[in-house]
């Protein structure tokens, strides 16, 4: 019989005397209050009702949480329907969690009601095993918009290329199989010029600019094609598109400016201790923008570091560790043990963040650092998607430390790291031994 394990609980009586839950829907919301009991001293007293999801009468289902003095007001996160309820009782002052609904699920086998779910949620949440969900500070909320917009614009921009392609093919054109992409000026150009008519292959080719003149002869084979006046018409309606999408993503740019410039825990601070929007830029300042701090690391540029900031927000006190946002993010594994069995499951976390931090974990690969080399070093063992996940796992802490302290800077260890922590005593013994076992009789001699 084995030694039993110690754990020391965390308290799991009442946490809280005065609570309220609310089961969100599309329309309206059940609420329960839960409040000591009048004439029982030991006793607990629910009140249910149901609420209009409107502005005008969460306002006033606040006045009444505050009037009764609730201490904590519990959420379900269902859709996006649970941010009136949220932002308003915010406002209000009120102490408010957000919970994932896997959080909060009652018992299987019971009935399931909306009423029976809000007095469930007040249950938890008086006896505090509910864990809330990180729901981003007004600021940050809306930098999150900004950058989520721009995210799905650059997405459709990228579409918008790929049906161009698709278009090209239907017409016989194989300019994609010489240039590397159509985005280029050179391939712009020549897609306009058969637009506007033309269809000689040599003219067309003729447009190329800068490296692509060497292959012209290439590409007026490629241009040789069917392209005609339908094609002409759906690549103009593409290209209109595509222009649209530009104008769009450079006016949201512009207002994630702004919206850093307002945010006061994105600037930095003058070597005199001076804040402000275009504090920290200076030589010897104290500390830099948040965003130029994060724009040190490889494989974060500006416009990912601005987008990285509107997920994990600026306060890194929401995780306390790195390794929690990791798990946040989706980075981390789960375990999932039974009996004899363990096996790893995987989470959901924050696609947008994850699909930020991969594409800095892609542009690191490709440089002469330490994330790059360890990006080669885990790719030549376990493939390339792991080696991007583990990169992006390297990345986010990076971040984690970066904006847990404002005065930290980064430093690249750089590409020999790994090779400079070698010890190589013993990896000559280990060569030895293979050596050895393979029948041949090794001596060393130290190289000049």
């Amino acid at each position: 019989m084995g030694k039993p394990q110690v754990f020391d609980d965390q308290e799991q009586e009442r946490v809280y005397e005065r609570v309220a839950a609310v089961d969100v829907a599309k329309a309206s919301g059940v609420v329960c209050l839960r409040l000591p009991h009048p004439a029982q001293p030991a006793g607990r007293r629910s009140q249910v009702w149901e609420v209009p999801a409107t502005m005008g009468a969460v306002g006033e289902l606040a006045g009444r949480l505050a009037g009764e003095g609730v201490q904590k007001v519990t959420l379900e996160s269902t859709s996006d329907y649970w941010r009136v309820w949220f932002y308003v009782l915010e406002e209000a002052g009120l102490d408010v969690q957000l919970v994932n609904a896997s959080q909060a699920r009652n018992l299987p086998g019971r009935p399931k009601t909306d009423k029976l779910d809000a007095m469930w949620l007040a249950r938890l949440t008086e006896l505090g095993l509910l864990r809330p969900s990180f729901v981003p500070p007004a600021e940050i909320r809306a930098l999150r918009g900004y950058a989520r917009a721009r995210t799905r614009l650059t997405q459709d921009r990228t579409r918008c290329w790929a049906r161009m392609e698709k278009l090209l093919e239907d017409a016989l054109i194989k300019v994609s199989a010489v240039a590397s992409t159509l985005t280029t000026v050179s391939v712009q150009d020549m897609i306009r010029a058969m637009i506007a008519g033309e269809r000689d292959p040599q003219v067309l080719a003729g447009l190329a600019r800068g490296r692509m003149r060497s292959r012209r002869g290439a590409l007026a084979e490629a241009l040789a094609g069917m392209f005609t006046d339908h094609h002409a018409e759906l690549a103009q309606l593409l290209l209109d598109q595509i222009a649209f999408i530009g104008t769009q993503i450079t006016r949201l740019n512009l207002l994630i400016s702004e919206q850093l410039a307002a945010t006061r825990a994105a600037w930095g601070i003058d070597a005199d201790g001076a804040t402000g929007p275009g504090a920290g830029a200076g030589p010897g300042a104290i500390a830099l923008p948040a965003v130029a701090r994060l724009d040190e690391a490889t494989g974060i540029s500006a416009e990912l570091a601005a987008s990285i900031l509107s997920e994990t927000g600026l306060d890194m006190t929401q995780f306390p560790t790195p390794g929690q946002i990791v798990s946040w993010t989706g980075l981390a594994g789960r375990t999932i043990q039974s009996g004899p069995r363990t096996r790893n499951g995987k989470g959901h976390g924050n696609a947008y963040l994850r699909g930020y931090l991969c594409q800095a974990a892609i542009g690191a690969a490709r440089t002469n650092t330490f994330l790059g080399e360890r990006y080669r070093r885990i790719a030549r063992r376990r493939g390339a998607a792991i080696a991007q996940v583990a990169v992006a796992r390297s990345i986010l802490v990076i971040v984690w430390h970066l904006l847990n302290d404002p005065t930290a800077r980064y430093h690249d260890l750089g590409p020999g790291h790994y090779q400079n922590k070698t010890d190589k005593s013993r990896k000559a013994r280990s060569h030895i031994r293979q050596l050895e076992a393979l029948g041949y009789t090794v001596t060393i001699t130290q190289a000049a």
